[in-house]
């Protein structure tokens, strides 16, 4: 479940300023929705998923064959 803050207080700011977590659940978020979008959102999701980007991608919490995975307490 994501705790954070909400696009209202994040569109306030500049993509770069927010955490990993929030540019992660409002890219799934966006993706779930996307044939629904008008420009305005298709914009800012592109935006998001360029912030990625520029980051390196996200990090995935799945094992591999190179790490294995860490418990993560909620």
């Amino acid at each position: 479940m994501y705790v954070g803050r909400d696009m209202s207080e994040l569109d306030m700011i500049a993509k770069k300023e927010w955490k990993d977590s929030e540019l992660a659940y409002f890219h799934q978020s966006f993706q779930q929705i996307t044939p629904y979008l008008n420009e305005e959102g298709t914009t800012i999701h592109r935006e998001i998923i360029k912030e990625i980007e520029a980051r390196g991608g996200l990090k995935s919490d799945e094992a591999s064959y190179e790490r294995g995975t860490t418990p993560k307490v909620d």
